[in-house]
């Protein structure tokens, strides 16, 4: 009830400035143990990829960059934690203004361009980090790195997170990095993957601990695209996918104040692509790798729509932003109530 009147309030600010003053805030009343009277979500452990995870609704990449709150955000009732995405090198990313609200759409666009501050900066946020829950580390690649030469930034991260993750999420589907969805293609695809796959064997050894290997895709992809991808990570054993990342598409939310700007567009209006390509995914590999679903989620039905769809967990950023907190419990039960409906059926 009382958070529509904070987010009225917050969205007087600068999304940027909004942003970084509620997570400020939010980390200050973990601190005072203020969170600690949140109402608790419900457990609904999910067991995959070798992992338990306390429930199935996740917070997405790309809310904590560089792990600064990953316990207040916790704190919140999230099953899992993803924070990033991280880069070798700490950059800015793009020139501000680069996050637009679409309110009337439940949206946003962002062209924040990876900003972090380096690798090295978030493996010392999440070693000060108390929680014990499921972290995942989303990595990329620099701007500054030639796309020819971007498994040495892939590696580099995945070698410096890999103690300290649960999962880590390799994306290379943010619209925001120039040239950064080629490695979508599937010949680059399988060059990378396939120096990733080594690379995660021989540090599983060295860790005597298996850290899966997830890719994010992009929903800007046709059937086709989606079928040779499928294709690719079940060669190369990739352990599973997250899908969607933000879409370049404009169709949803045309004529409206800042839909012609650029960057990737997240919220309602990519549900249902987003939705699509999870379900063609799931598809096409015959269910053989857990799928996580992200991507216009912001009640119980989306978050229900998703897992009907094929996949196993969810991840929540924008609707998180627009509904709040209460939104964690809804997709829960939409969730519970999807997985119930798909017993019946089955």
């Amino acid at each position: 009830m009382w958070y529509p009147l904070v987010r009225a309030a917050l969205f007087q600010l600068p999304p940027e400035k909004a942003h970084h003053l509620t997570l400020n805030l939010l980390s200050q009343a973990e601190r005072l143990g203020l969170l600690s009277l949140w109402p608790s979500v419900p457990d609904q452990p999910v067991e995959l990829l070798g992992l338990t995870f306390r429930n199935p609704v996740g917070l997405s990449a790309g809310l904590d960059k560089n792990g600064d709150y990953i316990d207040a955000l916790a704190a919140l009732g999230f099953g899992f934690i993803e924070i990033g995405t991280v880069t070798p090198r700490p950059q800015p990313g793009n020139p501000q203004p680069r996050m637009f609200r679409l309110p009337e759409a439940g949206a946003l666009i962002n062209r924040l361009g990876f900003n972090n501050g380096g690798v090295d900066n978030l493996v010392r946020n999440v070693e000060r980090a108390r929680y014990d829950g499921v972290l995942g580390i989303n990595i990329g690649k620099n701007a500054s790195t030639p796309v020819e030469n971007a498994a040495d930034d892939y590696l580099h991260c995945l070698e410096r997170v890999y103690a300290h993750a649960d999962y880590v999420t390799v994306n290379i589907s943010s619209p925001n990095t120039q040239g950064l969805r080629s490695l979508q293609g599937e010949e680059a695809l399988t060059r990378l993957l396939a120096a990733l796959k080594e690379r995660q064997a021989q540090l599983s050894g060295e860790h005597g601990r298996y850290v899966p290997l997830l890719v994010k895709i992009a929903p800007d992809l046709t059937r086709e695209e989606v079928e040779g991808m499928a294709g690719v990570f079940l060669a190369q054993e990739i352990d599973g996918v997250i899908a969607t990342n933000t879409t370049l598409a404009r169709e949803a939310v045309a004529g409206r104040p800042h839909a012609a700007e650029t960057g990737g567009l997240s919220g309602r209006p990519v549900r249902e692509g987003a939705t699509r390509v999870l379900r063609e995914l799931h598809q096409a590999l015959d269910g053989r790798l857990p799928l996580i679903g992200v991507g216009g989620i912001d009640d119980a039905d989306s978050a229900g729509e998703k897992i009907a769809a094929g996949a196993s967990l969810v991840q929540i950023y924008t609707g998180f932003i627009y509904q709040g907190p209460g939104v964690i419990a809804r997709a829960n039960a939409g969730i519970a109530e999807a997985r119930r409906a798909l017993q019946v059926a089955s």
